[in-house]
C-alpha cells in the first residue's frame, strides 16, 4: 500500500529546514567543513531499472516491454563536514513532491546526515518512471488507470540505495583534491521556443525529435553548449567525476524499451574507459532544450548524439587539473512559489475522475492535483549547493529553462558553476516570467505563477553570493 502523503509539520520534520511564511523564501542555512576532520569520499551505484510492465513517463505511454540497457542511480558521499553530503543522479524521468522526500530521506539516513544534505536529480529520460507517490494515490483511488509508479518497485529501490551507501560508506577514500573544467558539445543541444510570431508568441515547437525541414533549419537559439567536469581525488587520483549539460536527454522513446538513452550511454561508455573512476552525469537546465534540431528520431541518430556527447565528456576531463580542497561548504535555501491561479481543483478532480478522457487526460492532471494539495500544504522545495574551493556546484528542482542557468553562473564571475536541475519535480516547468505571455507547450504544463522566476532566481543568488 502506497504510504500516507506527508502533512506539512511531517515534510518540514522530515526535510530538516524552515518553515516558510506564505510564499517566500525560507531561511538559508549552512553547513561547513569540521575542523581538523578530512574529508572522506565515498562513490555509490545501484539498479533502478523498472520491471516488465511498469508504467514510462506516468503512464501515458507503452509501458516497459523490454530493457537495452540498466537505469542506475549513482553518486556519493562526501564525510568531513558538520554532517556528510550527499549527491545523486538517477536515471528516471522525475521524482515529484513526497517521492522525492522519501529518496533523500532514505539516503540520508544510510549516510548518517539529514535529508537537507542530499542532493537528488534525475536525468529525465522519458521511458522511466517518473514517480509521485501523490498522484499514484489519487489515480489509484480510480480504480481502472494505470499505476504511475509500482509502489513495491519504488520502495525496494530505496532499500537498494540504503544498502549501497552504507557498503560505499565501508570504502570511502580521502578526498584532497578537486579539478573543473569543460569543453562544448557539438551538434546536440538545440532551444525549443524558436517558431515564433511578430509578438513573440510560439507558433511551433522543435521537441527532443523533430523532422520539420523549416524547424530543423532554424538557428539553435538560446542554449548553454559547454559540457563541465568537476571531478574529486584522491591524491593524483582520480575517484569521482561529475559531468553537467543541458539538453533533454532522449533520442527516442514511446517504444516500452528501457535506456539511459544517449546521456546515459555515453557515461557508460566512459565508465568503462575509466572503471576505477566512479563517473556521475547530471541533466542542466533543459525545460527549453532538446536535441531536435540534430535528431529525426532515428536510432541512427541516438548513436550520433551518444558519440557527441561522450567526445564533449572526454574533451572536458581533458582540461582538469586538480588542485588541493582549501574550504568546503554546503549551502540550501527553501522556496514555495504559488500555483497557477487557473486551476481549479474539483474541475481537476472531475477531469480525472471522467473515464471518457484518454489516460493521459486523466494521469497528468493527477500531477497538477497533487501540487496543489502540497502548496495549499505550505511544503516548500528546497534549493542546495556544495560549494568547495571557487567551484559551485547547484542543484535545482524540476524543469527549469535554460536561463536559470546562464543566470547561476553570472552570478558570481569568478566561481565555476555546474548546474543540475530536475531535482524535485512538483512543479514540472519553470519557465523565466517572460516567457509566459509567449504560450507554448511548456507554459501550458507549468504548475506555478510567473513569480516563480524571482523567487527561484533569489534562491540561486543567496546559494552563491
Amino acid at each position: 500500500m502506497p504510504r500516507p502523503t506527508l502533512t506539512r509539520r511531517d515534510w518540514l520534520q522530515t526535510t530538516a529546514v524552515t518553515a516558510v511564511a506564505g510564499w517566500t523564501l525560507g531561511e538559508w542555512n549552512e553547513v561547513s567543513a569540521a575542523k581538523n576532520r578530512p574529508l572522506t569520499i565515498a562513490p555509490f551505484r545501484f539498479d533502478v531499472t523498472p520491471p516488465i510492465g511498469h508504467s514510462c513517463c506516468g503512464g501515458w505511454i507503452k509501458p516497459v516491454e523490454v530493457v537495452d540497457d540498466e537505469l542506475e542511480a549513482i553518486g556519493f558521499v562526501l564525510s568531513g563536514l558538520d554532517k556528510p553530503i550527499v549527491l545523486c543522479a538517477v536515471d528516471w524521468t522525475g521524482l515529484l513532491n513526497n517521492a522525492h522526500v522519501q529518496w533523500r530521506t532514505a539516503l540520508a539516513e544510510a549516510a548518517g546526515t539529514t535529508p537537507d544534505c542530499v542532493a537528488v536529480q534525475c536525468v529525465h529520460q522519458h521511458n522511466a518512471p517518473f514517480a509521485c507517490l501523490d498522484a499514484q494515490q489519487i489515480v489509484a483511488a480510480q480504480g481502472d488507470l494505470p499505476d504511475i509508479v509500482d509502489v513495491d518497485f519504488f520502495n525496494e529501490c530505496l532499500e537498494r540505495g540504503r544498502t549501497a551507501v552504507r557498503e560505499a560508506l565501508n570504502s570511502a577514500r580521502p578526498c584532497t583534491h578537486i579539478a573543473h573544467s569543460e569543453a562544448p558539445v557539438e551538434k546536440v543541444a538545440s532551444n525549443r521556443r524558436v517558431s515564433r510570431d511578430e509578438s513573440g508568441r510560439i507558433k511551433a515547437m522543435r521537441g527532443s525529435s523533430c523532422r520539420n525541414p523549416d524547424l530543423i533549419a532554424m538557428p539553435e537559439g538560446l542554449i548553454d553548449p559547454q559540457l563541465k567536469t568537476v571531478a574529486f581525488y584522491d591524491g593524483e587520483e582520480k575517484v569521482v567525476s561529475c559531468h553537467y549539460y543541458a539538453t533533454h536527454p532522449m533520442s527516442y522513446y514511446a517504444d516500452g524499451r528501457v535506456s539511459s538513452d544517449f546521456a546515459g550511454l555515453a557515461r557508460k561508455q566512459r565508465q568503462s574507459d575509466e572503471p576505477d573512476c566512479l563517473h556521475v552525469y547530471f541533466t542542466g537546465c533543459s525545460g527549453n532544450i532538446a536535441a531536435g534540431k540534430y535528431n529525426d528520431g532515428s536510432h541512427e541518430a541516438r548513436v550520433r548524439l551518444t558519440e557527441r556527447v561522450y567526445d564533449g565528456i572526454v574533451r572536458s576531463e581533458a582540461g582538469l587539473k586538480a588542485i588541493p580542497i582549501d574550504t568546503v561548504r554546503w549551502s540550501t535555501s527553501e522556496l514555495l512559489p504559488p500555483a497557477r491561479a487557473s486551476f481549479d481543483a474539483t474541475a481537476i478532480e472531475q477531469q480525472i475522475a471522467n473515464r471518457d478522457n484518454r489516460v493521459v487526460a486523466r494521469n497528468r492532471p493527477a500531477y497538477t492535483l497533487a501540487w496543489l494539495r502540497r502548496v495549499e500544504a505550505g511544503m516548500p522545495i528546497l534549493l542546495s549547493g556544495l560549494h568547495i574551493n571557487d567551484t559551485s556546484l547547484l542543484h535545482l528542482p524540476a524543469e527549469c529553462f535554460i536561463e536559470y542557468q546562464l543566470r547561476a553562473q553570472k552570478i558570481d564571475p569568478g566561481r565555476f558553476t555546474a548546474v543540475a536541475a530536475y531535482g524535485d519535480g512538483g512543479p514540472w516547468y519553470i519557465p523565466v516570467a517572460k516567457e509566459y505571455p509567449n504560450g507554448g507547450y511548456e507554459v501550458s504544463v507549468a504548475f506555478c505563477e510567473p513569480e516563480v522566476d524571482d523567487l527561484l532566481s533569489q534562491g540561486m543568488r543567496r546559494l552563491l553570493s
